[in-house]
């Protein structure tokens, strides 16, 4: 089992967001150590913060979602599929990656995509998708 969790691991077991973890280290409410130019957590000062009211062993939690848009060009295709793919990418790394797919309907002008994973990252994903295809319409 981990006995040490980075920063990223620490934010998603508790549900906060990644600056709250770093500001309880900084702070000193939350202790860590510093390894090269990243913070790792023992589990015990984990269970120590949260009083042991939380379970320290992360549950694989995965949201899966279809995005269907509608009425869309070629050249708009291009530019949503390409920039959302990107996104998933980058947004890829680590142990729990981001999966994404596009599928043309070209008959309909409709492009789907079908995104799963973790549920910040899927939620991430999809304030992407809407913020893009905001812009096409």
């Amino acid at each position: 089992m981990n006995d040490f969790y980075s920063v990223e691991d620490v934010a998603e077991l508790l549900g906060l967001h990644v600056k709250t973890v770093r500001g309880y280290v900084r702070d000193g409410k939350l202790k860590a150590v510093r390894i090269g130019k990243q913070y790792r957590i023992a589990r015990a000062e984990v269970e120590a913060f949260t009083g042991g009211g939380v379970s320290v062993r992360p549950a694989r939690v995965d949201v899966s979602a279809v995005v269907q848009v509608e009425g869309v060009g070629a050249r708009d295709v291009d530019r949503l599929v390409t920039g959302v793919l990107a996104a998933a990418g980058a947004w890829s790394g680590g142990p729990r990656p981001l999966w994404v797919q596009a599928v043309r309907e070209e008959e309909r002008g409709a492009l789907r995509f079908v995104v799963m994973g973790p549920p910040r990252r899927v939620a991430d994903m999809l304030a992407l998708i809407d913020d893009l295809t905001g812009e096409v319409r």
